[in-house]
């Protein structure tokens, strides 16, 4: 058997999250009709790096699972991608050892989520990035971020449901660029607990739009309270970007930051 890493991409506003579910429609559940096609089998397992929520996109996901199959490895993407459905899509895919665990052995990941300012809402947009009126003060939400970033306990900016105990993870940088009305906002750390980002981006948003001064963030970290952080923004605008599984593709997504 040969263990594979799939980096997938779905478009997630058609999609109840990743994770099977009994009767919505999930991303597992399409992939592995996808595998199961491809192995004439009623079922394939596969491992996912993560869980992402209704309607959050994933660019790069990276997916695992064992094949007895001697397909080339540049034939898998075509292979695959011929058995899923057009909103999905295997962009590569690697030969990893048979130890391997997508999950943990994940060093890093980047999220990025937009959003954008205008009177009025434009429809064609509404699955893609969360829209807002208000008008934003960027370097206020820069100055709040860098008190984010480094190692903390993320109680405040995560969802209570989380199942984790141990909400210690470090933010190795958060960048925030605007252009026009189009915001976006990167996060790349350690790992992220459930909402974090999405709580992030709403706390963020609140010293964005004066409500807060950015020195309070500190504060805010030490409550350990989630009801005194800002709201946790709809998963539309949220987008994995890249699960790293080496320090060097870290550090190449790190130096490629503007604000590094």
């Amino acid at each position: 058997m040969q263990r594979i890493l799939a980096q997938l991409s779905y478009d997630g506003a058609g999609f109840h999250g990743y994770q099977r579910q009994v009767t919505s429609r999930t991303v597992q559940e399409e992939f592995e009709k996808g595998l199961a096609k491809l192995h004439k089998a009623e079922h394939w397992p596969s491992l996912s790096s993560g869980r992402t929520d209704t309607g959050v996109h994933g660019v790069r996901h990276p997916v695992q699972f064992d094949t007895p199959l001697s397909i080339p490895k540049e034939r898998w993407p075509m292979a695959l991608s011929t058995c899923i459905p057009r909103d999905m899509q295997v962009l590569d895919v690697s030969f990893v050892d048979s130890d391997f665990h997508a999950r943990h052995d994940a060093i890093g990941k980047e999220y990025c989520y937009r959003l954008y300012t205008s009177a009025a809402r434009d429809v064609f947009r509404r699955n893609y990035a969360m829209h807002l009126r208000d008008q934003l003060d960027w370097q206020a939400m820069q100055t709040a971020a860098r008190y984010f970033e480094g190692t903390h306990d993320f109680s405040s900016v995560s969802s209570p449901k989380t199942y984790v105990e141990n909400k210690v993870r470090t933010i190795y940088r958060i960048e925030i660029t605007t252009d026009g009305c189009d915001w976006e906002f990167r996060f790349v750390g350690s790992g992220f607990l459930y909402q974090m980002v999405r709580v992030l981006v709403g706390t963020l948003l609140k010293v964005g739009r004066g409500e807060w001064r950015a020195e309070y963030i500190p504060e805010l970290l030490a409550k350990k309270d989630r009801t005194e952080a800002g709201i946790t923004v709809p998963g539309n605008g949220l987008y994995l970007m890249n699960v790293f599984y080496h320090e060097d593709d870290l550090n190449r997504c790190l130096r490629g930051l503007k604000n590094t």
